[in-house]
């Protein structure tokens, strides 16, 4: 916790890393000097560097990941949002090698018992109206099959998605995306409309009581509490481009209920509920991303669109769905799902009896272990001191986020709110690995820090990260101005 820390000869006191009792065992395969070969010459490496000196992983358990030598970090993105239930849970393991003894792969051309009761499981989870699955393999074919569902029902073409949002990488999907950096420069996109984001930190409006947060921006407005004037003028912007761009009927609006790869943006309350109405009254059906947002990740609710009050007519998820084991899925209504049978629909992977099997264990472990419980108890206090980073340093723009989904922003100051070159986010962000926590980072500047660690980190996890975060930013702006 900050109130401990003690500023002491010029620099901040380290907190030592949370003790773990688990050894992983010893690794014996490629060095690391042939990995980095392969890595550069057969695998095709990520397209972004993420640090200076790679970390190469071996084993994870719980919120804990080894690299090769042995060494433990704490981490704080579950490798890219995927590992809620935290890396390797035993109860998620035996449930797959369970599985793995009895049926491997199947299709859909056949009934099985694994992809029928997991159906059944998931689909409770929603209101009920969201009465049918599709399973996939991924976030990103679940929004392509959304887009495909939506102008099949409704007939018409134009979807809308807002900027800064990130939606995958397929060619539909690729259209839903409204982020440069992820865009290749190919044609894509046909039939997508992109409206203004509603960032009320970064956007032209904003104020001090716009999020559903226990952090706010820094910018002043005169709202009373309770009440966001930016909510109405980013709702008219949506109109405006509805107005000038889309023709009479609209076929889906897509958002996320925060944006993850964006850097953890919220809207203003309720915003979403109004653009829900809008698209409504223009024909269009309502999509919920919950990629990233689902799976009790906000603390509050199981669903990210819970908590903005609001009833998709489509909800596409992945990543926490499976724990890291590769699957996806749309949930809707019969009558939209129905609009496959237009044609001849499969897909050979998904709901295989493992991912079934899989994804059933991970809903088990969310409700057995209260992670939604814990995300918003721990997710609340490591915003909070998170938030007194902030306050402590010009450097650090915003703090942001719900449960366990966080964003912090750096900026070059707090009057000018530039985002931090990205040299200097670089140099932060390699010393908090080299000190032993692994971040995400995001954004369209990629000056956002993402916090979106496994359900089952706890306050002395959360104070250390922020110790090893403090520091690393303290150490930075001495080491810059001397």
């Amino acid at each position: 916790m900050l109130s401990k820390l003690a500023v002491q000869s010029g620099g901040i006191t380290a907190m030592p890393m949370p003790p773990s009792d688990f050894q992983p065992k010893p690794y014996k395969s490629l060095s690391k000097e042939e990995a980095l070969i392969n890595n550069q010459t057969v695998v095709h490496a990520c397209s972004v560097k993420y640090y200076k000196t790679p970390v190469m992983l071996h084993q994870g358990h719980k919120q804990w990941l080894f690299d090769v030598d042995g060494r433990r970090y704490l981490d704080m993105l579950a490798t890219m949002v995927s590992a809620g239930c935290g890396h390797c849970h035993p109860r998620i393991n035996e449930a797959l090698e369970t599985q793995s003894r009895t049926l491997w792969h199947t299709t859909r051309v056949y009934m099985n018992n694994s992809i029928l009761e997991y159906g059944k499981k998931l689909v409770d989870r929603f209101p009920d109206s969201l009465d049918t699955v599709i399973l996939v393999n991924s976030g990103t074919e679940a929004n392509e099959l959304a887009v495909a569902m939506s102008r099949m029902f409704t007939g018409a073409w134009d979807i809308l998605s807002l900027r800064n949002g990130y939606h995958g990488v397929g060619l539909q999907a690729s259209g839903l995306t409204a982020m440069s950096t992820w865009k290749l420069p190919f044609p894509q996109g046909f039939g997508h409309i992109q409206t203004m984001n509603a960032d009320p930190y970064r956007g032209p409006w904003g104020g001090k009581h716009c999020r559903d947060s226990p952090s706010q921006t820094n910018r002043d407005c005169d709202c009373a509490q309770g009440y966001c004037a930016a909510k109405a003028l980013y709702v008219d912007q949506y109109i405006d481009t509805l107005r000038h761009s889309a023709p009479k009927q609209i076929a889906a609006f897509f958002a996320e209920a925060i944006q993850g790869a964006g850097g953890s943006v919220q809207y203003p309350i309720g915003f979403l509920k109004d653009m829900y109405e809008v698209t409504r009254e223009r024909g269009g059906l309502c999509v919920a991303d919950e990629v990233q947002t689902g799976f009790a990740r906000l603390g509050s609710h199981f669903w990210g669109f819970e908590s903005e009050g609001v009833v998709p007519d489509i909800v596409t998820m992945a990543k926490g769905i499976g724990n890291g084991f590769p699957m996806g899925a749309v949930v809707t209504r019969r009558d939209i799902a129905n609009t496959l049978s237009k044609a001849f629909w499969f897909n050979t992977f998904g709901g295989s009896p493992l991912a079934c099997a899989v994804g059933s264990a991970v809903l088990d472990v969310i409700d057995d272990e209260n992670l939604m419980g814990n995300a918003d108890v721990v997710g609340t206090y490591f915003i909070k001191q998170l938030a007194e980073l902030r306050d402590r340093y010009d450097i650090v723009g915003d703090v942001r986020g719900k449960g366990l989904m966080i964003g912090v922003e750096f900026v070059e100051d707090k009057l000018s709110r530039r985002p931090l070159s990205p040299d200097r986010v670089n140099a932060i962000y390699e010393v908090t690995k080299d000190m032993g926590v692994l971040f995400g980072k995001g954004g369209l500047h990629g000056n956002v820090f993402r916090i979106k660690p496994p359900l089952c980190i706890t306050k002395e996890d959360a104070d250390f990260a922020v110790n090893v975060l403090d520091r690393s930013i303290f150490n930075h702006i001495n080491n810059t101005v001397k």
